[in-house]
C-alpha cells in the first residue's frame, strides 16, 4: 500500500502539505486553515483502514481538502471499497472536489458537502469512521456512530491529546461504552481507535 502509492496522490498530498505549512508561518486564522492531519497520522489511518472489515460503509466526518482521505483512498484501493466523506463548509468541499479530481481517486471517495449529523443514520453498519471535525461535536457523533459501528469496525478520532480538555464529553462516552475497546495513539495530536467489540 505505501510502496505503491499513485504519482497524482503524492502530487497532491505534497501540495497541500506546503500549503498547510505556509499557512501556519504566515499566521493564517485556524478557521481559515485546511487544519489537516500529520503525514504520520495519514500513515497509521491507512493502515488501521486496511485492517478495518470490508461489509460495511467506511466514512469520514470533515474532510477539509480531503488530505485525510488521500491516505485513507489508499486502504479503500486496496480493499475494494469506496470512503464516504463529509464536509460543512462549501469552500472546503470544493477544494477537496479538486483535491479528488487531481489526485484521480474520485471513484474511490464520495463527497457529500453538508452536515453529516442529517445522514449518519443512512448507514446502518459502519465498518470505518475517521473523526476529525469541530471538537464539540464529537461526542454527538460518537453517539450517532456507536451503536451503528459493526463488531470489529473502528472509529478513529483525531485530537484527541492536543484538545483533551475540550473533548470531556466525549472521552467520557468512550470510557463508559462497554461495547467498545480503546487506546490512544501519541502519533500527530493523538488518535484515540476504538474496535467494536463482537
Amino acid at each position: 500500500m505505501f510502496h505503491q502509492i499513485p504519482k497524482p496522490v503524492l502530487d497532491r498530498m505534497h501540495q497541500l502539505e506546503e500549503i498547510d505549512a505556509l499557512d501556519r508561518q504566515d499566521g493564517t486564522p485556524r478557521s481559515q486553515r485546511l487544519r489537516q492531519i500529520t503525514p504520520e497520522s495519514g500513515r497509521v489511518l491507512a493502515f488501521l483502514a486496511a485492517s478495518a472489515p470490508t461489509k460495511g460503509t467506511w466514512m469520514e466526518i470533515g474532510t477539509s481538502a480531503g488530505y485525510s482521505a488521500l491516505w485513507l483512498s489508499l486502504a479503500a484501493r486496496m480493499r475494494g471499497k469506496t470512503l464516504v466523506t463529509f464536509e460543512l463548509l462549501p469552500a472546503k468541499a470544493a477544494l477537496a472536489k479538486e483535491t479528488f479530481k487531481a489526485a484521480k481517486v474520485s471513484g474511490l471517495v464520495e463527497l457529500k458537502n453538508g452536515d453529516a449529523r442529517g445522514h449518519i443514520s443512512d448507514y446502518a453498519e459502519i465498518a470505518f469512521c475517521f473523526l476529525d471535525a469541530e471538537k464539540e461535536m464529537y461526542a454527538e457523533f460518537y453517539e450517532r456512530i456507536g451503536p451503528n459501528l459493526i463488531p470489529d469496525g473502528l472509529l478513529v478520532a483525531d485530537n484527541v491529546i492536543n484538545h483533551r480538555q475540550n473533548l470531556e464529553k466525549f472521552l467520557s462516552l468512550v470510557e463508559e461504552d462497554e461495547t467498545i475497546d480503546h487506546i490512544t495513539l501519541p502519533v500527530g495530536k493523538g488518535l484515540l481507535v476504538c474496535r467494536k467489540l463482537t
